[in-house]
C-alpha cells in the first residue's frame, strides 16, 4: 500500500499517530474509538489497520517513539568523549526536554498504561529498562572513578531522576515561567548536587 499523504506531504501512519495523540489527550484512550481517530486523520479503517494492528498499538507506538528518540539521544552523550559529569548532565537534562516536548506522548501513556496487553507491557518496561540502565551506567562510572559519591545507590539516583521526569505531565504549562530548557537545566542540577562527593 502506497504511503498517501496528506497537503503537506504528512505520511499516513504520522497522521494516525498525531490524530490518536490529540484525541487521547482531550478524551482519554478508553473514550476515543478507532473510528474517531481515523475521521480525524482524513483516512480509512483499512489503512489505520493497515500501519496499526489495533488502537493498542497506536497507544504503544505514541510512548515507543518517544522512548527511541530518548534512547538514541542517550546513547549519543554516553559514548561522547569528555567528562562524566558533562556528559550525565546533559542526559539529564535531554530527557527533560523531550519528555516536555512530548508531554501529550507522556502523559496519554501515563494515564493508559494499563490498557496495554501483559505483552505489550512487558515490551515497554523492557525498553525502559534499557534506557535506565544506560543512565545508570553513567552515575556507576562516575562512582567508580570517585567523581561521583557513592552514598547512594545508583538505582535510587536513577529512580529519583526519573521520578521528577515522569510527573512533568502533571504541573509543567509551556505558558509558565519557566522554558522546557529552564526546567531541565534545574533538575539536572538538583542531579549533579545529589551525586556531589
Amino acid at each position: 500500500m502506497a504511503r498517501t499523504t496528506d497537503g503537506r506531504g504528512e505520511p499516513v501512519p504520522q497522521r494516525l499517530l498525531a490524530a490518536a495523540t490529540r484525541l487521547f489527550a482531550v478524551h482519554g484512550y478508553d473514550r476515543t474509538s478507532v473510528q474517531e481517530i481515523v475521521e480525524a486523520a482524513g483516512v480509512t479503517k483499512g489503512a489505520l489497520y493497515h500501519y496499526f494492528g489495533s488502537k493498542e498499538d497506536l497507544l504503544h507506538e505514541v510512548y515507543a517513539r518517544v522512548l527511541r528518540l530518548q534512547q538514541e539521544r542517550l546513547d549519543g552523550f554516553a559514548d561522547a568523549g569528555g567528562p562524566v559529569e558533562r556528559r550525565l548532565r546533559d542526559a539529564a537534562a535531554d530527557v527533560v526536554v523531550t519528555t516536555i516536548e512530548n508531554l501529550d506522548d507522556a502523559a496519554i501513556f501515563f494515564r493508559s498504561m494499563h490498557h496495554l496487553s501483559p505483552e505489550k507491557n512487558r515490551q515497554v518496561r523492557t525498553e525502559r529498562r534499557r534506557y535506565h540502565e544506560r543512565f545508570r551506567a553513567l552515575i556507576e562510572e562516575g562512582q567508580r572513578t570517585g567523581v561521583f559519591s557513592t552514598a547512594t545507590p545508583a538505582d535510587l539516583v536513577v529512580d529519583y531522576h526519573f521520578g521528577s521526569v515522569h510527573h512533568l505531565s502533571t504541573w509543567y504549562r509551556p505558558e509558565g515561567p519557566l522554558t522546557p530548557q529552564q526546567v531541565a537545566d534545574h533538575l539536572a542540577d538538583l542531579l549533579l548536587r545529589a551525586l556531589r562527593p
